[in-house]
């Protein structure tokens, strides 16, 4: 099968040695996303909700570069700095997939790679 690799531009991406996305087949992973948007900027600094809005159109966005879209999401994995939040959190992941309903996994981690950053999403999509 072939391998696509898809790449932000992020400089960190050589440091770190990762893709944006990766397609093979069927099969999209992309990478944990946080809320920063193309001028390196915090999206929602300190609203939940607002993050993890930004965070799905944007793994939306590198769906449709690779020829899937949300709708093929077959799982979601969530990382969150405060766990006390999951309402907002979840609120915004069902605005998206209330009718997908993708496997999801949402749990509070010590940190993320900035305290600005509140979520992180990783997203699997697969067509049939």
């Amino acid at each position: 099968m072939t391998r696509i690799n898809y790449s932000s531009g992020a400089p960190w991406e050589e440091i770190v040695g990762y893709s944006r996305a990766v397609k093979v087949g069927n099969l999209v992973e992309v990478t944990g996303t946080v809320a920063i948007n193309e001028n390196n900027e915090v999206v929602g600094k300190e609203d939940a909700y607002a993050q993890t809005r930004f965070i799905i159109e944007k793994i939306g966005r590198v769906l449709e570069q690779t020829g899937f879209s949300l709708k093929d999401v077959i799982r979601t994995r969530i990382f969150v700095t405060d766990i006390s939040r999951w309402e907002e959190i979840g609120r915004a992941h069902g605005e998206f997939f209330k009718a997908i309903k993708p496997c999801t996994t949402m749990v509070e981690v010590k940190g993320l790679i900035s305290p600005d950053y509140l979520v992180e999403i990783e997203a699997t999509a697969m067509k049939a």
